[in-house]
């Protein structure tokens, strides 16, 4: 098991260490937010495994409403850094994956997409981090302003809005993840106020 799991982890008394064992619990509690890149690019492989794990996401319905825009353009990376408050760190970043909704295609209500997304999102952050690279999702929806600004720069369609921005690149340092764990964010058969 890495050593960085088992010292986040240690005081984890009631799971057994061999289930904290799989490559897919690794992943995810491995995961973090990569804000610092080398200058190594990301192989084309790896961007397709990455845009394979995004569309292997769930979806409502199966429809799959996600679009991805991948950026390896270094004008169009410091252009969108310049213009996005929370997105500096594209500058430095060899990739960025836009991950796009199209509320057209969400058949109960338009606003499922968000979710959907948001999941295919996910999924390319644990596909980042099993292949050793790094990332982090940068918010663009719901913030108007930012979302207009992203349009423009990649020539969105009205009807396409982009959910956000994830700069993808090789970490430039060594992170340890963080324990996120919370037992106050637990609650057992009803909503429970702390006493």
């Amino acid at each position: 098991m890495n050593f960085l799991l088992i010292d986040v982890y240690r005081k984890m008394d009631s799971i057994k260490s061999d289930l904290l064992n799989t490559p897919g619990l690794q992943t995810i509690f491995s995961r973090k937010s990569i804000r610092a890149f080398t200058d190594e690019p990301v192989e084309k492989e790896m961007v397709d495994i990455l845009l394979r794990a995004g569309m292997a996401a769930p979806s409502a319905v199966n429809q799959q409403p996600w679009a991805f825009i991948v950026i390896d353009d270094r004008t169009i990376l410091n252009q969108l850094s310049e213009e996005l408050p929370f997105a500096k760190m594209v500058a430095k970043a060899p990739l960025a994956i836009v991950v796009c909704g199209d509320p057209d295609k969400s058949i109960y209500g338009k606003e499922f997409w968000i979710q959907d997304c948001s999941a295919a999102s996910e999924n390319i952050l644990l596909a980042a981090e099993a292949l050793g690279l790094g990332a982090v999702w940068t918010s663009t929806y719901p913030d108007t302003e930012r979302i207009q600004t992203v349009r423009k720069i990649l020539h969105l369609p009205e009807n396409i809005f982009p959910l956000n921005l994830i700069p993808v690149g090789h970490p430039k340092n060594e992170h340890a993840p963080k324990n996120k764990f919370r037992t106050n964010n637990i609650h057992r058969n009803r909503w429970h106020t702390p006493e």
